[in-house]
């Protein structure tokens, strides 16, 4: 029984790759006690040949996830045991139940993760370690994370996904990154193969399905970093783009926090949204922009910057806004003197939230100015210039002048 009083009706238990076994007795008493057991298709193959108890019933993700739980709904308060490989709160399935059920109502077994399984076997001390999940995701999500001398270590798909990294990899100029392919860690077919990221693209080896991917990355290629203020050259753009030190400015005056969602209207290409998401930390981003060719061009950096995650509304503000889930930032990078685009957003924002605009035309620092003389906050200008060829010589280009204002919406008293 929990500690809240309540007898968990759903047991979640993480198995090795050698099926059963690996389970300690509690665990392998409350697969037997199970009335219903729910699977993944990799684990049909671990169960094999294994003395299951008879059960009223076996259910199956790969009939459906939203499918199968719902019928593993319906069953609540009966005995239902999920069972998951290795840590099923590390990417794994307990963490997506848990969306849908309260933790007294469950009761988690972990076995080793995977992460930990392969830091053990390369030597790996895992506080210094970046752990991905690509499984079930975009390989684009690796990119934020290829950082010279950095080491990952990532969930897999299928046999393709380490090509499609060693793809990436080559592509980045990281092709002297060295990978390692962990199979069936802990089962009988355990194996650790070992190759450049360039020797992997070239040869295209046959791999298994069931492998962790360890990534130690060469030092030989750019560095993108996660720190806001991206290089220009890094997004595909029109000119609709904030410059790299005003995006420095501009990220630091949003202040990202764990799990916030931000809204970035008027994204232009989408420069802000793309390095909120970079800093990590669970944080989730909405671009609102109303030219399908910059559409495309958020779509294309999203995917070139390891934030496949963005998500896109194509749409003119205010309208655009409604009906989206309430933010806890919001950047206004065009459109602050568009009638009823402050007043939608400032609605939206939950208290406590930070509101972003930045203005470049007289028309959009007069707005701001207004805004500023009704709502309090802060008030910068900036002027940046970058060294240029003249003649011979160096000298000074100014970029447009930026006003920038950032402001908090009060918490109700």
């Amino acid at each position: 029984m929990s500690d809240m009083g309540v007898t968990p009706w759903l047991t979640v238990i993480g198995i090795g790759d050698n099926g059963l076994a690996s389970l300690t007795p509690e665990a392998q008493s409350l697969v037997w006690q199970a009335e219903t057991i729910v699977l993944g298709e990799r684990l049909e193959t671990v169960l094999t040949g294994s003395n299951l108890p008879d059960l009223k019933r076996v259910l199956n993700w790969s009939a459906g996830f939203r499918d199968t739980l719902d019928e593993v709904l319906k069953l609540r308060g009966t005995p239902v045991t999920v069972l998951a490989t290795g840590d099923p709160m590390h990417f794994g399935i307990g963490a997506t139940l848990r969306r849908y059920l309260p933790a007294r109502e469950m009761r988690v077994l972990p076995s080793p993760s995977a992460f930990s399984l392969a830091a053990a076997r390369l030597g790996w001390p895992l506080q210094h370690v970046a752990q991905i999940s690509l499984h079930g995701r975009p390989v684009a999500h690796l990119a934020r994370h290829i950082l010279p001398g950095a080491r990952i270590l990532s969930l897999t798909g299928d046999r393709n996904t380490v090509l499609d990294v060693a793809d990436m990899l080559v592509a980045n100029g990281f092709g002297g990154s060295v990978l390692s392919i962990l199979e069936h860690m802990g089962g009988a077919k355990e194996r650790i193969i070992r190759r450049t990221a360039l020797d992997l693209a070239n040869q295209r080896p046959e791999v298994s399905d069931f492998y962790t991917l360890a990534i130690d990355c060469a030092a030989d290629g750019p560095v993108l970093s996660p720190i806001p203020g991206l290089p220009d050259d890094a997004f595909r753009h029109d000119g609709q783009l904030t410059k790299s030190e005003i995006r420095a400015v501009t990220l630091s005056l949003l202040k990202p926090h764990p799990n916030a969602l931000l809204w970035d209207v008027g994204a232009g290409c989408g420069s802000i949204s793309i390095e909120w998401l970079r800093c990590g930390m669970g944080l989730e981003a909405i671009a609102i922009e109303s030219k399908p060719k910059r559409i495309g061009l958020i779509e294309q950096n999203a995917y070139l910057l390891g934030t496949p995650d963005l998500q896109l509304v194509e749409g003119l503000a205010p309208d655009a806004l409604t009906d989206l889930p309430d933010p806890d930032r919001i950047f206004i990078g065009g459109g602050i003197n568009h009638e009823g685009v402050f007043e939608t957003c400032w609605e939206a924002l939950k208290p406590g939230g930070i509101l972003v605009a930045n203005a470049v035309t007289v028309e959009g620092e007069g707005q701001i100015a207004y805004l500023h003389s009704v709502h309090g906050g802060e008030l910068v200008r900036l002027q940046v210039s970058r060294a240029g060829p003249v003649g011979r010589f160096s000298g000074w280009k100014p970029l447009m002048p930026v006003t920038i204002w950032s402001v908090v919406k009060e918490r109700a008293a």
